[in-house]
C-alpha cells in the first residue's frame, strides 16, 4: 500500500455508502490524529484503538448518521494531497471547505490539525483531504 491515508478516507467512505455502523481500520499514528479529529469536529460518534494481530492494531470508529433519515454526518471525503503530487499552504492562503463549513486537514510542524486551528496558529503545512 503506497498511500495509507488515502486508503482509510476510502473505507470511510465505502462504509458509509453501504450504510455500516462501524469500520475497522489498520492503525498508524497519523490515522489516529485524523480520527480524533473527526471526533472533535463531530463527524464520527467514537472510536476505539485495539491493539492487535498487526504491528499497530486496529481502529474501529462508530458512524454518525442521522436518527430520522439515516443520512450521514459525512457527506464527501476528499484526499488533497497524495505521494504523486503533494500539496502545500501557507496560513495566509488556507484553504476554506464548502465556505467555512467543512474542514481541511493538515499536517504541520505541531501535528495534525484542521484548517481552523492551523489559521490561528498561524502555521502553513501539506493539506491532506477535505471533509464536509
Amino acid at each position: 500500500m503506497t498511500d495509507p491515508i488515502a486508503d482509510y478516507l476510502t473505507r470511510l467512505r465505502n462504509a458509509i455508502h453501504a450504510g455500516h455502523r462501524v469500520v475497522e481500520v489498520p492503525a498508524s499514528n497519523i490515522k489516529k490524529e485524523i480520527t480524533k479529529i473527526l471526533f472533535d469536529q463531530g463527524y464520527i460518534l467514537n472510536y476505539k484503538f485495539e491493539e492487535g494481530l498487526g504491528a499497530q492494531g486496529t481502529i474501529k470508529i462508530a458512524l454518525k448518521y442521522d436518527p430520522i433519515d439515516k443520512v450521514s454526518a459525512i457527506k464527501n471525503l476528499h484526499r488533497v494531497s497524495r505521494p504523486g503530487l503533494r500539496q502545500y499552504t501557507g496560513y495566509k492562503d488556507m484553504p476554506r471547505v464548502l465556505n467555512g463549513l467543512g474542514i481541511a486537514i493538515l499536517s504541520t510542524s505541531q501535528g495534525v490539525m484542521t484548517n481552523k486551528e492551523a489559521k490561528d496558529r498561524k502555521i502553513g503545512g501539506e493539506v491532506l483531504c477535505y471533509i464536509y
